[in-house]
């Protein structure tokens, strides 16, 4: 078989001949970004062939890459079929992201479904034929007795501890242990995944961890998964589900090691997640869900043992995941509906969570009105020229000045891209200095002086323009396709939550209060938010940020019962809205698309 020898580390493999170098890279467990998947769309995969036979640049390819990049040997890995020994060069290294672990939490009574008691044994008399069973059932008043749990068990005169779960015995254990429960609260995002530690008796964090969905080597957006997975029928799912337990697995035993608590001391795992990742944490086909009608297959919470999908705990420990309401407003958002108290409230409260899909839920003093719309994955840094995550290297906000760009970067250091939360500064800016027009589209570079400040951040490439974001070594630059991209996520969002205040009959004015959550929001100024028109100028003292409230949500239904049945509640009575389905939509959308006009 031909080899690839990797640079710089001077690693050689064997491959075989047929398969795309992306999918030979990956299948070597090699990082390079692939935002789509192998489809040739987002033109991230780039690799240097240093020595090696390829076959010509087709035109897709030259339309993603630059001349200089290619006159340099860059090829997209994802579209070169190697069939020789080749040596390549790694353009890209695994960052660090910055997860967003916080979040607001409300007061709650605690509720928990998991309780302990502690029991005495006795050995039966000959006198006597009180089994053990009995003896259980005489001092824990529950409904159930699992006859596993008895099988499992080994009784000895003394003390023991029975672990309940809503009635039924699930666990039994020597010992007195009541002073030891624990739980561990999840937010499964397309992006990231975050795990905290709870002590059940005190609701205390103990200690969090955090990690890139390592579904991402099946692409980074949930519509590109659920293609792997119907491409791949037999061993899709399985994959995707693979990946996230071994995920929550690993996140688990970092808790546990940072607190020095082990994982048979947690009996409960509760899970905050969009419709999509939710299907695939549980095994279940999400491919419904990409498809028209986007049917899921389920929406309603679930209770199971940890154990039946390989999560790792307590033997007898359960898993809840959080309801959800439709296949675009998961788990996740009524986590957030129910932290910020939307379905309590006596205002007008509009809840928004930015990413790839906007999910938007509008409190109508109480009555709640859901939408969810595709905002595209620019606001992640993705379809951007020079766009990444929020991770170290990112520029994530810009500031035009008289004396040139000023750029902020995550970490500090040389800038590698630009993230979502940048790329919205930067169109900002753009705006208010006059670079771009209300339409979108950059003015010539001939209307302005030579001597004018803005000049030199111009640039024609071809005849295409480009704004200068930063100067050599490693030149950033935004293009007009760039804004085109901004300006799609900006009309969607914008156009959503106007048709959900169109439906309940109130305006922008009307709106007590903005409720901005997740990773994003973490990340996003208000100026940025009303500098581009996602939201008027007029309401950025109304807007509060909420931090990852799917977590929070999750954590809050860890320690209450009650928690749980209201926000199952709350997700069956939650009103959504499909946008394309709204006469008028249309031209809504298109209105929505101008940016404002900057006096």
């Amino acid at each position: 078989m031909p080899k690839m020898t990797i640079r710089p580390s001077g690693k050689i493999y064997t491959y075989e001949t047929g398969k795309s170098l992306l999918d030979i890279l990956l299948e070597h467990k090699i990082f390079v970004d692939n935002p789509c998947n192998g489809k040739g769309i987002c033109g991230k995969c780039r690799v240097e062939i240093l020595s090696g036979t390829l076959p010509p640049v087709q035109d897709t390819e030259k339309g993603l890459l630059r001349q200089g990049e290619l006159d340099k040997g860059i090829r997209l890995a994802c579209m070169v079929t190697p069939q020789e020994d080749l040596e390549i060069g790694l353009l890209q290294k695994e960052r660090e992201h910055e997860v967003l672990t916080t979040g607001y939490i409300p007061d709650l009574i605690f509720d928990c479904d998991i309780t302990k008691q502690v029991i005495k044994i006795t050995k039966p008399g000959s006198d006597s034929q009180t089994s053990f069973e009995d003896q259980i059932r005489e001092q824990v008043h529950v409904e159930d007795l699992d006859f596993g749990v008895l099988a499992a068990g080994r009784f000895i005169p003394g003390t023991m501890t029975a672990v309940s779960h809503n009635g039924r015995i699930i666990q039994l254990e020597p010992g007195d242990t009541s002073d030891v429960l624990y739980g561990v609260a999840i937010d499964i995002g397309t992006t990231t995944v975050v795990c905290a530690l709870i002590d059940m008796h005190t609701g205390k964090e103990l200690a969090n961890a955090s990690m890139i969905n390592a579904q991402k080597h099946f692409g980074l957006d949930v519509l590109t998964r659920i293609t792997y997975a119907s491409e791949h029928p037999e061993t899709g799912t399985a994959d995707l589900q693979r990946a996230i337990v071994d995920s929550v697995n690993d996140m688990i035993q970092e808790v546990c090691r940072q607190t020095g608590i082990q994982r048979e001391a947690i009996y409960e795992i509760t899970v905050g997640a969009n419709c999509t990742m939710m299907h695939m944490l549980l095994g279940v086909d999400a491919v419904s869900i990409g498809k028209a009608p986007y049917a899921p297959m389920f929406v309603r919470a679930r209770d199971i043992p940890a154990s039946q999908i390989g999560l790792k705990a307590a033997a007898g420990a359960r898993l809840y995941c959080l309801p959800s309401v439709s296949a675009y407003i998961g788990a996740d958002i009524v986590a957030g509906t129910h932290v910020c108290g939307l379905k309590g409230a006596d205002q007008n409260i509009l809840f928004i969570d930015i990413g790839t899909n906007g999910e938007i839920v509008l409190s109508d003093h109480g009555r709640l009105l859901c939408c969810s719309c595709a905002a595209g994955p620019a606001l992640e840094g993705m379809n951007i020229s020079c766009g990444m995550r929020a991770a170290q290297g990112a520029v994530e906000d810009v500031r035009i000045t008289g004396e040139g760009v000023k750029v902020k970067v995550i970490g500090g250091g040389q800038p590698a891209g630009i993230c979502g939360s940048g790329i919205l500064a930067a169109v900002k800016e753009l705006l208010r200095v006059g670079l771009i027009r209300p339409n979108g589209t950059f003015i010539k570079k001939e209307q302005l002086d030579h001597a004018d400040y803005r000049f030199p951040m111009l640039r024609s490439n071809g005849k295409k323009r480009e704004f200068i974001l930063t100067g050599y070594p490693g030149q950033l630059s935004i293009t007009q396709r760039d804004i085109r991209q901004v300006q799609l996520a900006k009309g969607a969002i914008l156009s959503g939550l106007t048709a959900l205040l169109n439906k309940a009959g109130i305006t922008m004015e009307d709106l007590d209060k903005i409720m901005v959550a997740g990773q994003f929001g973490a990340h996003l100024p208000a100026e940025s938010l009303t500098g581009t028109g996602i939201l008027p100028a007029g309401v950025s003292d109304k807007i509060v940020y909420v931090g990852n409230s799917s977590k929070t949500g999750a954590h809050m239904a860890l320690m209450s019962a009650q928690v749980k049945r209201e926000m199952e509640r709350s997700a069956a009575h939650m009103d959504y809205m499909e946008l394309s389905e709204t006469k008028g939509y249309e031209r809504l959308f298109s209105d929505c698309l101008l940016f404002p006009s900057v006096e």
